[in-house]
């Protein structure tokens, strides 16, 4: 076999996504997750339920003035970035989500047999910031159409994602995407393939945090690596 012919065929187990029952084991211990996130000075986590847990979605309790959305858009360190800096936006975490093995390290999460999409939770007070805009906001930043990669970025772990905590965060996922694929084509992309399902009918149905090194990693590396192919298409107004 050429080297060509085992890139490709790397690339193809990449790019499958792996059954359940193939994914690998993981741990039952969660990863470690400090107090707060360093740009917001806030907890990423929200407060626990009667029963001292998360909740099935792992992320905690928010109350009645905030809401969540998890977002999949390609390496998550740059689409924590992106949305942190929104107005409105509480909070902001990375981890993983959409597939089967319970507290995935990041090395496992690459291998592509966890079935997980590197994603951000984002956090955000309604009244200051739509799930409108931000859901807008996602698929203007990077290019929903390329599937399992972003750019150079090869795998079921980079593919995009909006996993919503509420009916209306899907329902709203579905219609963005059905407003803003007429311009995509229009401009030579292809459909858009972003998932979109309640984060409960996703994988296991649980948001993983990462590990601390990568939360916020473009504040602390500012440098650091980033890579969002956008169409630089805007919505139609």
């Amino acid at each position: 076999m050429s080297i060509f012919d085992r890139l490709l065929a790397a690339s193809a187990v990449k790019t499958a996504m792996v059954p359940r029952e193939n994914a690998l084991p993981g741990r039952d211990t969660a990863m470690p997750l400090r107090g707060e996130n360093l740009v917001t000075h806030r907890p990423m986590r929200g407060t626990p339920d009667a029963t001292g847990g998360f909740g099935a979605a792992g992320i905690g309790e928010w109350g009645p003035d905030l809401q969540a959305v998890v977002l999949a858009g390609g390496c998550f360190w740059g689409i924590e970035e992106i949305f942190w800096q929104q107005p409105g936006v509480y909070t902001t975490a990375v981890g993983y989500a959409g597939g089967y093995t319970p507290n995935p390290t990041y090395d496992e999460v690459c291998t592509a047999q966890t079935g997980h999409t590197e994603s951000a939770l984002v956090v955000f007070d309604p009244a200051k910031a739509t799930l409108k805009h931000l859901i807008e906001l996602f698929f203007t930043s990077h290019d929903p159409t390329q599937e399992m990669r972003q750019g150079n970025d090869v795998g079921t772990q980079y593919r995009s994602a909006v996993f919503g905590l509420d009916d209306e965060a899907t329902r709203l996922a579905v219609a963005t995407a059905e407003r803003y694929e007429p311009t995509l084509r229009a401009a030579g992309y292809g459909p858009i393939t972003t998932e979109i399902a309640p984060l409960a009918e996703a994988g296991d149905g649980h948001f993983y945090y990462a590990e601390d090194v990568h939360q916020q990693y473009l504040f602390t590396n500012p440098n650091g690596y980033r890579c969002h192919v956008s169409t630089g298409l805007a919505f139609d107004a």
